[in-house]
């Protein structure tokens, strides 16, 4: 396999999926009391939710230009192409850097074959997109292919998600302080959507149990051929409720391939724990 596939930590695929394609996954920072965690490798999903319950706020930076260059530069020696796969520039500065760092490694190998693409997803939206290049990857399509599918589920990728609790959106700027507060006060549940790379609120459910049976509508309406997509879940350490959603879309919409993991400690920081997310198209080839 002459392309590689390389994402940022942002995609919150599982490292059994990362393995299995051969997907190099560079690794955002979470900050906690000044200290710096690399995604997924010195802290994992269920301690970040753990610190987050008992009081901690932490802190997110991307993935460091130091890091791009040298990944983009040993697979360049190696006479690859490359296609880095990024989670929103909407949301965080990183795949910004990955493609400066790109352009110098152009300018520096003119004969190489490197492309970024920006998906404006996040979480297992962006992770669905990264999967599906892996599997063309490995086997064996061009490098345009891989960018018209790319192109293609970037475009069509629905994101429908809540999070258990809105204080967490309001320290990332999501909400307001008085929403927060009165959303804690009512149970009230945002259900969000992510357009043009940028999360937007797009209902409030009152109550956790409403909440899930409104996804799957949502999911009903935007849909399309769902029964022979593979669908996402991701959670932020709520596994009954991701499981909940899971033989729900078997029920209603007869989905049998699933990717379900832990929503990653980049995103997590800013979502909270109990955050729950589906991840599917809206239109299919």
């Amino acid at each position: 396999m002459n392309i590689k596939i390389i994402a940022d930590s942002g995609c919150d695929l599982p490292q059994e999926v990362i393995e299995e394609l051969d997907i190099d996954v560079l690794p955002l920072s979470v900050i906690i009391n000044d200290e710096e965690y690399a995604d997924g490798i010195d802290i994992k999903p269920k301690k970040l939710y753990e610190l987050m319950k008992n009081g901690k706020a932490p802190k997110t930076a991307q993935v460091s230009p130091g890091i791009f260059k040298e990944i983009f530069t040993k697979y360049v020696k190696e006479e690859r192409e490359i296609i880095y796969i990024g989670f929103s520039s909407e949301l965080s500065g990183t795949f910004n850097t990955g493609y400066l760092m790109k352009e110098e490694v152009r300018e520096e190998y003119p004969d190489c074959k490197i492309e970024a693409y920006d998906t404006l997803a996040a979480s297992l939206g962006c992770g669905l997109i990264v999967h599906r290049a892996g599997v063309l990857a490995k086997n064996g399509a061009s490098m345009e292919e891989i960018l018209e599918e790319v192109d293609f589920f970037s475009k069509n990728m629905e994101h429908i998600f809540t999070v258990d609790d809105l204080e967490y959106l309001h320290r990332g700027g999501r909400v307001s302080k008085t929403q927060a507060f009165v959303g804690g006060l009512l149970s009230i549940k945002p259900i969000l959507d992510v357009e043009e790379g940028k999360l937007i609120p797009i209902e409030k459910i009152r109550g956790a149990n409403k909440v899930i049976k409104r996804m799957i509508d949502i999911m009903d309406k935007r849909g399309s051929d769902l029964k022979n997509q593979t669908v996402a879940i991701s959670h932020g350490d709520d596994l009954e409720r991701a499981m909940q959603l899971k033989e729900m879309m078997e029920e209603n919409f007869g989905i049998k391939k699933f990717i379900i993991n832990m929503v990653g400690c980049s995103i997590g920081s800013h979502s909270g724990p109990g955050t729950l997310a589906i991840f599917f198209l809206n239109k299919t080839k």
